[in-house]
């Protein structure tokens, strides 16, 4: 009998999109929804950008290319790198993937064997832990827990360390907390790297995105650039999610392992979106400030609202586009409090058990939309709070 492979079963989806396809029935039938369940910037990439990859396809730009990427694109990033993060890394250290989800595909599975076990953590991306298991590793959780400020606990981390992990994923700013990890927590992650001997695998697609301060990299701590993969793309700082590249950072012989996968997966990206990928790097309209900014206000409208609604309790982010919001006060499940606001509210999010059990008493929402909808859905949501408000007052 033909069978399907079981490391498929291995494998979860992303919640956000079951959202988002009943979200859009609603709207189907005739319902108005405002979307704040996808990670998706409501921005465009800015117009040289574009204008970039056009002059790209017509001048034939459209071929196969290296497949770690055009070497001026390479060579852009590690001076980005240096620009935005402080980062000393040569073009021979960067590998360019059609999207951030392949790049780190690629390096998880240069990376991890089966049996290995990995640490991310909860909650956390979904995709880590999922991946981690098709690859026929044990996925290990560390908790971000309100309590410590979304935080890592790295007393925990380190109790959970065996002779059998090989890795430490996070990412900073997290999804979906919006936390950015602390000086102190990337110095103790360094350490108990280095005394065990692990890898650190750094996501930084949102590290542009903050609301104060300057990005730390972990890459940048002493003996850390030697057993650190950092995975960042184009997504989110600069607004060109459909445009699918991303890139991985790594020691030359790691990207010489994952330069092996690709000639076996997808042979190279994309050659013009890489052209324009350059042009967007320059940011020569500083739209990624403009955009953080935009995202900065939008944050400080929505959570001074959430936290004036019955039953909610919301932290300010200090980075990417998100707001998690503790809903434990109303008494309802995450599941429920994310069902009502759909169906009877218009407001599309995502209850938090979708990124872990950890999130099991919060929503996710993301700051994707304009401020003017941002308020219409908070007036919505304060509408359909009567089903719980009862039982917060009795609180």
């Amino acid at each position: 009998m033909t069978r399907i492979a079981s490391r498929v079963s291995q494998l979860n989806g992303e919640a956000a999109l079951a959202v988002y396809s009943r979200a859009k029935e609603l709207e189907r039938a005739g319902h108005s929804i405002i979307h704040l369940e996808l990670g998706e910037p409501d921005f465009h990439p800015a117009a040289p950008v574009v204008d970039s990859l056009r002059d790209a396809v017509a001048a034939g730009r459209d071929r196969y290319c290296s497949t770690r990427g055009l070497p001026a694109l390479r060579e852009a990033i590690a001076a980005y790198l240096k620009r935005t993060r402080r980062l000393e890394v040569g073009a021979e250290q960067v590998l360019v993937a059609p999207g951030c989800k392949m790049a780190l595909s690629l390096a998880m599975m240069a990376l991890i064997e089966p049996g290995d076990e990995v640490l991310y953590p909860d909650p956390g991306f979904p995709i880590y832990p999922s991946f981690t298991r098709g690859l026929g590793a044990k996925a290990v959780p560390f908790g971000l827990e309100e309590k410590n400020q979304f935080q890592p606990d790295l007393e925990e981390i380190a109790t959970k360390i065996t002779p059998r992990t090989s890795i430490i994923i996070f990412n900073s700013p997290n999804n979906p907390t919006g936390t950015v990890f602390s000086s102190a927590a990337l110095a103790k992650l360094a350490e108990l790297a280095q005394r065990h001997d692990l890898w650190i695998l750094s996501d930084e697609i949102y590290a542009r995105i903050l609301f104060g301060g300057e990005y730390q990299s972990i890459w940048a701590l002493p003996g850390m650039a030697e057993r650190t993969v950092i995975i960042d793309g184009f997504s989110k700082s600069f607004a060109m999610t459909g445009w699918r590249l991303g890139y991985a950072v790594a020691p030359a012989h790691v990207i010489d392992a994952v330069d092996l996968l690709v000639l076996n997966t997808f042979t190279c990206a994309a050659e013009f979106t890489q052209v324009a990928a350059i042009e967007a790097l320059r940011d020569s309209t500083s739209a990624v400030d403009a955009m953080v900014e935009e995202y900065r206000k939008r944050g400080e409208l929505f959570v001074s609202g959430l936290n004036r609604i019955p039953g909610f309790r919301c932290r300010a982010p200090q980075g990417a586009f998100y707001a998690w919001v503790n809903i434990e006060e109303t008494g309802l499940s995450a599941e429920e409090v994310q069902k009502i606001l759909l169906e009877e509210g218009g407001v599309a999010g995502i209850a938090g058990a979708a990124f872990g059990p950890g999130g099991r008493n919060y929503l996710r929402f993301s700051l994707v939309s304009a401020r003017n909808l941002l308020q219409d859905a908070l007036e919505r949501m304060h509408r359909v709070s009567l089903h719980w408000r009862a039982a917060v007052s009795q609180r």
